[in-house]
């Protein structure tokens, strides 16, 4: 039996100088390998399907963060996600205390009055003392890196919403056969 280190003609160890040429030819062979499948950019894309207040973040923390890493990203917001990129409703979402399995509190208790603006003031304290980006910053922060937020066309229509009140750069009239293209060129594609 033979193995890498050993000659295969008489199974003798390599030698130093045979085993340093071994090892240009594997480097080259690596490098040949990265060069024909090439430094393709990655992409992601994320559908943004819920505007509460908490699930505002996943699909921005994400989104900056892989565009900080280099990829192409696209979040095509769509129903209630739309609300993350429109500028008045943003800075009203509420923290829906209700059949949120981690609230520190029953049902029962979470239905009532005030109950969602409570949970979301409480949730904006713990944001504003660790020191976490708002929404709008995210957003801001997100554009400056070049994610691709789309406002979905239909969804525009049916909310009855005006394209100018989204966010500058906000990219509108998408629709879902765009969203889909992307999403089957897309390394990455998550659904929030």
């Amino acid at each position: 039996m033979s193995t890498d280190t050993q000659s295969s003609d008489d199974d003798e160890p390599l030698t130093e100088a045979q085993l340093q040429a071994r090892v240009e030819e594997l480097e080259d062979k690596v490098a040949t390998l990265e060069t024909d499948a090439g430094d393709d950019q990655k992409k992601m894309t994320i559908v943004a399907t819920k505007g509460s207040f908490d699930m505002a973040y996943p699909p921005l923390i994400l989104a900056s963060t892989a565009a900080a890493f280099g990829w192409e990203v696209v979040v095509f917001h769509t129903f209630w996600g739309l609300d993350i990129l429109h500028e008045e409703n943003s800075k009203n979402l509420q923290l829906s205390a209700v059949g949120n399995p981690s609230m520190p509190m029953p049902n029962a208790l979470a239905a009532l009055p005030g109950m969602d603006r409570m949970a979301t003031k409480m949730m904006q304290k713990k944001i504003d003392e660790n020191g976490t980006a708002s929404i709008e910053e995210l957003i801001e922060l997100s554009l400056d890196q070049g994610v691709d937020l789309q406002a979905c066309q239909m969804t525009i229509e049916l909310m009855d919403y005006d394209e100018s009140e989204f966010y500058d750069e906000v990219t509108v009239g998408v629709g879902a056969a765009t969203a889909l293209q992307h999403m089957a060129e897309s390394d990455v594609q998550l659904l929030i």
